[in-house]
């Protein structure tokens, strides 16, 4: 009963921490809430009509959704670029900061969630892949493994951010015994939920361009850079806007374990490269697309050359010591590899999968004003998840929230 009582305090002061703030705090509330609202009624607009608001056709059905629901996929499992160094190898500057990592992966599979959402043209279908409520086709549907691996990892790491959470307000020493074995074993849920993501594509036999046995490394390879990426920043961001205390060792640990895995995607990207082009078959003419545009259509290629460019010179930024640890190449290498691996996880990762077509004919995907506002909108709604997250956190973490300071005796 005490606990329970505990945990209501827990709760209720929680959310009461969430209205209070200064003016910078309300107006970002405000231009997430106006982004939500803006993608709410293009949504609304795109039931009505279904899909055709949409520039998805017959020829490429998967398009604007589908890529960010790949990159997000990709930022919700680097979460384990923390967990490794902190739990694995007992690396404690980096075990300080693991909390931040695993909130970013719950806003991050928000967002993935938000994403297969809109994506289904049915939406009062939807209920057909929730979990104990939907018929979801098991064992034969990749989607429904997917779906079970990305709320089965949502719910870990919700749950483990709860629980430390509610022990640092109650001034109480979490019980190892619980929190270890769920951080443990979200290691492999992390891996399975991009490499799941990746059997979607390349078990499409018809569709040569994804049907590759390296696809899952690749997705894990570009995940384990691009998600560290943007918690670099944030971290940053956290140290000049609170009094939280980020180590700079941890973040030039971090970019450090980016490097390595930068250029194993880098690796990779070529084996696949070299494997079309060398064999030369009738396949190549996807990658050709890519690259080098196909029939006076090559709207593709400035993309696919700036996602290799910028991540090739991430790599090096971040290979280097010297510019790994200086701030401002640091934080150009950040942007870098986001933006190569957005691209890489997008456009060029979707589109020349069903581009050309069966019959060898090219139709020009572009996404709408519908779809840039919805995702827009559930790209708000992620960070919405994490400011209010972070709202909470960050005073428990500095001690300055705790029972005995909301509930004074």
């Amino acid at each position: 009963m005490e606990t329970l009582r505990l945990f209501r305090h827990f709760t209720v002061d929680s959310l009461g921490l969430l209205f209070k703030g200064d003016k910078y705090y309300f107006a970002w509330i405000g231009f997430l809430l106006l982004l939500i609202a803006a993608g709410g009624v293009a949504y609304s607009g795109q039931i009505r009509d279904g899909l055709i608001v949409t520039h998805m056709r017959d020829q490429v059905s998967w398009g604007f959704y589908i890529g960010n629901f790949t990159f997000l996929v990709g930022v919700a499992a680097a979460a384990i670029m923390l967990v490794i160094p902190a739990y694995v190898y007992h690396w404690g500057p980096i075990k300080e900061i693991t909390l931040l990592g695993e909130l970013l992966a719950v806003s991050a599979l928000v967002m993935c969630l938000g994403f297969v959402l809109v994506d289904i043209g049915r939406v009062d279908r939807f209920w057909h892949i929730i979990p104990m409520i939907g018929r979801l086709n098991l064992p034969s549907s990749l989607l429904a493994w997917d779906v079970l691996a990305l709320n089965g990892y949502l719910l870990l790491n919700w749950t483990v951010v709860t629980y430390l959470l509610y022990c640092s307000y109650t001034g109480k020493e979490y019980n190892k015994s619980i929190v270890i074995p769920l951080v443990l074993s979200s290691i492999p849920m992390a891996v399975s939920i991009h490499t799941v993501t990746a059997f979607l594509y390349n078990g499409l036999a018809a569709r040569p361009f994804w049907n590759s046995a390296i696809l899952a490394p690749r997705f894990l390879a570009s995940a384990f850079c691009s998600g560290p990426a943007i918690l670099l920043v944030l971290l940053q961001i956290l140290r000049k806007t609170t009094r939280l205390q980020v180590k700079d060792e941890a973040i030039f640990k971090v970019a450090e374990l980016m490097a390595y895995t930068m250029g194993f995607n880098l690796l990779l990207t070529v084996a696949e490269v070299f494997k079309e082009f060398y064999s030369n078959t009738e396949h190549l003419v996807y990658i050709k697309y890519l690259f080098f545009g196909l029939k006076g259509h090559n709207g593709l290629v400035p993309f696919a050359w700036a996602s290799v460019i910028t991540g090739a010179a991430a790599f090096f930024l971040f290979l280097i010591p010297k510019t790994r640890t200086n701030w401002v190449t640091l934080n150009i290498g950040c942007v870098l590899i986001y933006a190569s691996v957005y691209i890489e996880k997008g456009m060029a990762l979707i589109i020349p999968g069903l581009t050309p077509d069966v019959l060898g004919d090219i139709y020009v995907y572009r996404p709408s004003i519908t779809e840039v506002l919805v995702a827009a909108g559930i790209f708000a709604l992620g960070f919405l998840v994490f400011t209010l997250m972070l709202k909470i956190a960050v005073p428990i973490m500095l001690g300055e929230f705790t029972s005995s300071k909301a509930n004074p005796q």
